[in-house]
């Protein structure tokens, strides 16, 4: 039977048990490693402070190693009556140190010791999402200057506007997604902070070297005030997912108007077979599903962003076990916003153009605008070079 960190001698009921663990022993799967790596980083503070002696240290360096191996094999599983990662690996070090084991969670609480896997966890999270980003950046680029000088007839209200081009509608995302990319980075810099050391929101009653422990586990600095590190979880959630939303609002819109442009009505944009489904009814239909589930994923991220905000809101200072929520949320929001984004880069790798179809796009009403200006360049006024232009197209004549 496994021992949890909070064990004082008396059994919680089953279903209480149950209720309170939730998915953590599963979700935790995702955090475990961070953890270890964290574990080691505290084990090595602990003997430089001489809480521990530095053959101690070795030991539980080699032990975590070697669970780490464990895990990266498959080898290890967190039990439901583990709870979550960090009882999982305390009671491993325990089971081949003995007391020696038992000495790792000196100067810190899971409170602080999740934080920390968490906010390693995102860091390498919005590093990946960084470089999808890129590559789709890349695609809109590769895009362009396959079919940039294309023209075709732009829309407003869905009816036929201006003209515009490929270039410019494809660079519209690139620009968009630099702009994205300015947001993931400075969510980094902000998260960029080792909470390790402030326990459970109220600091460590021993000296603790957290300067020392941020280098090692390369975080820009030390969130200072233990009180906030405790309050910025669901805070830092929320600019996260916030963060990410800006990226999916930005591939629904494209979606939409992929789809859009894509409608054999329409037709400037051809989906190729593989990327559309069919109907289990209609043999001639070719679905758009791919870009469709964008749409609906970038609300199911806002969905996650109101968790994040509404969660943590009215919670007093502290730690509070309605935080535990948060970690599925966010592993889940992260994985939903990189296969988006790679779904799109496929879709722009694979769109295809219809010229001829762009072209007839460009009637004489498409180029009403620029008439206008022609007069305007002659010298009349703008007002009537629109009224008059306006009467060629069945405008009223007063």
């Amino acid at each position: 039977m496994s021992e949890k960190l909070w064990q004082k001698g008396y059994e919680l009921d089953r279903f209480v048990e149950k209720f309170t663990v939730g998915k953590d022993y599963i979700v935790d799967v995702k955090l475990i490693n961070y953890d270890i790596v964290a574990s080691i980083v505290h084990a090595k503070m602990l003997s430089k402070m001489g809480y521990i002696t530095h053959e101690e240290f070795k030991q539980i360096e080699s032990v975590l190693k070697e669970l780490a191996d464990l895990v990266k094999k498959g080898s290890f599983q967190i039990k439901q009556e583990d709870e979550d990662c960090h009882t999982a690996i305390e009671n491993f070090l325990i089971q081949k140190l003995g007391d020696t084991g038992k000495k790792i969670h000196t100067a810190r609480s899971r409170n602080d010791q999740i934080l920390t896997a968490l906010r390693l966890f995102y860091k390498d999270q919005l590093k990946e999402i960084q470089e999808l980003t890129e590559k789709l950046i890349k695609a809109t680029e590769n895009f362009s200057k396959k079919y940039g000088k294309v023209s075709f007839a732009g829309f407003t209200h869905t009816r036929k506007a201006m003209p515009t081009d490929f270039h410019t509608w494809s660079m519209a995302l690139h620009d968009a997604l630099k702009d994205d990319l300015s947001i993931l980075k400075m969510t980094y810099r902000l998260i960029d902070q080792s909470p390790l050391g402030t326990g459970a929101g109220y600091g460590i009653p021993i000296l603790v070297d957290r300067e020392f422990i941020a280098r090692e586990l390369g975080f820009k600095k030390i969130q200072q005030n233990p009180i906030y590190t405790q309050l910025s979880r669901g805070k830092f959630e929320y600019l996260i997912l916030h963060s990410l939303s800006q990226i999916s609002y930005d591939l629904n819109r494209f979606a939409s108007e992929i789809v859009f442009f894509s409608l054999p009505e329409i037709g400037y944009i051809v989906l190729p077979k593989e990327l559309c489904t069919g109907s289990s009814i209609m043999p001639q239909k070719l679905n758009p599903d791919p870009l469709e589930l964008v749409r609906a994923y970038h609300n199911r991220i806002v969905s996650k962003m109101i968790e994040c905000v509404t969660i943590p809101s009215n919670l007093i200072t502290g730690y509070h076990r309605d935080l535990q929520l948060l970690k599925e949320t966010m592993i889940e929001g992260f994985q939903i916003v990189k296969d988006i984004i790679v779904v799109m880069q496929i879709v722009f790798e694979k769109l295809q153009v219809d010229e001829n179809r762009c072209s007839k796009s460009l009637t004489d009403d498409v180029m009403a605008t620029h008439k206008v200006y022609e007069l305007v360049k002659q010298g009349v006024p703008f007002r009537d070079a629109y009224k008059k232009i306006a009467q060629k197209f069945g405008g009223d004549e007063k």
